[in-house]
């Protein structure tokens, strides 16, 4: 584990160098008042247990299934298939995707929403047993939303680090053994420096607090899809951002080895004249995480983004046509759901066919992490994309 010490504002990297120090100045073995040396040592006893966490999410053939929509979000997709947006149906909802037979075949974690980890079936048991049974690892949504930036360039900062401590320990009490903490940049309004150090920062802060308490952080500035920009622009960001969410991880003594990324594919803008293939999708943002992402780092997480269910799919198996210095998977949430649910329809008699259409999903982004994954025989549903302008989660 990394332990940082602070003298005089220089960083140095252990007890013995601030001894070397002291010696070699003629000092006495007394420090100070100004000269007050601050000890940190991050992820205290859980650091093996956050690798061995990070490493089983980040497995062969595996991703993660993000059902973390706050329950607004989730009543929009509630009421896209004519149901009113209530705990019971929320339940049924989530209850279909997570008891989906053989489901930890292709998915190793699942995010939640607060109010799902602490949910059962309608048979009484537990999701988070029930995930647990499936071999997959239950994780928890632990950010409050996005609010304005006072001073930016009508950009938004992440809100929730106040009692995020309290919060984590209630969750790794549930089962929870990772988090999602979901901040956004935009490319039209900026970005401005402002808004990319404050999402750096707020990234870095919810790991650290993440971690010391048992929770393996997914780190995650989302590069909104929003804007007509060319992919050059995109990668230009996308590095810009990257760089400062790593510098503020090493700031805060984050263990790399025992968080996993949840990154932006780097795509033209959503509104570009001209759409970017596969392969050159694959190359840009391989390009950037290359020259950004430590391969400490166990996992990459792709989100989709407002991706059609194909497109993500063929982007993430382009990506695994060779080998990468991390495991290079999928986090998605549309991406993985949307043929599902308008299969489900909010009728018992469907819930085997949406299970069937979910598990469809599934072992394809498998393949695709795997880099055997081809496009042949997917349904037109699974080609529409679903990007949403100004999306909020």
């Amino acid at each position: 584990m990394a332990v940082s010490l602070f003298k005089a504002g220089v960083n140095v990297g252990s007890s013995q160098f601030l001894g070397e120090s002291i010696a070699k100045n003629g000092q006495s073995s007394k420090v100070s008042k100004a000269h007050r040396v601050c000890f940190s040592v991050r992820a205290g006893s859980y650091a093996d247990e956050l690798v061995k966490t990070a490493k089983s999410v980040a497995s062969p053939g595996r991703g993660i299934l993000a059902i973390d929509e706050s329950n607004a979000t989730c009543g929009k997709r509630l009421a896209s298939i004519g149901l009113e947006n209530n705990e019971t149906n929320r339940q049924a909802y989530r209850q279909l995707l997570l008891t989906t037979p053989g489901l930890g075949e292709y998915i190793s974690g699942a995010i939640l929403f607060e109010e799902t980890l602490y949910q059962s079936t309608t048979d009484g048991k537990k999701f988070v047993d029930v995930l647990r049974e499936a071999n997959i690892m239950p994780g928890i949504k632990v950010d409050k939303g996005l609010v304005p930036l006072p001073g930016s360039n009508n950009e938004s900062w992440c809100q929730g680090l106040d009692g995020l401590a309290s919060r984590s320990a209630e969750y790794y009490k549930q089962g929870a053994r990772f988090a999602k903490w979901r901040t956004v940049v935009s490319i039209p309004n900026g970005p401005s420096e402002l808004a990319v150090k404050e999402a750096a920062w707020g990234l870095a802060r919810y790991a650290a607090i993440s971690q010391d308490n048992g929770l393996v952080p997914i780190v995650e500035p989302e590069i909104l899809l929003d804007g007509d920009h060319s992919i050059d622009r995109t990668l230009e960001v996308a590095e810009k951002v990257w760089s400062e969410v790593f510098f503020y991880l090493a700031e805060n003594d984050v263990l790399f080895e025992g968080i996993l990324l949840k990154p932006s594919m780097v795509t033209p803008g959503a509104e570009h004249k001209e759409r970017a293939s596969p392969q050159q999708v694959a190359e840009y943002t391989l390009k950037m995480l290359k020259r950004r992402v430590p391969p400490a780092v166990p996992g990459i997480m792709f989100l989709s983004g407002g991706q059609s269910e194909v497109e993500a799919t063929l982007n993430l198996n382009a990506m695994n046509q060779s080998p990468n210095p991390w495991h290079v998977s999928f986090s998605y949430a549309r991406a993985l759901q949307n043929t599902s649910l308008k299969t489900w329809k909010g009728l018992p008699e469907n819930v085997e066919a949406a299970q069937k259409a979910l598990l469809l999903r599934a072992r394809a982004n498998s393949l695709a992490q795997l880099g055997k994954y081809s496009a042949e025989n997917e349904s037109d549903e699974a080609k529409t994309g679903m990007f949403v302008k100004g999306y909020t989660y």
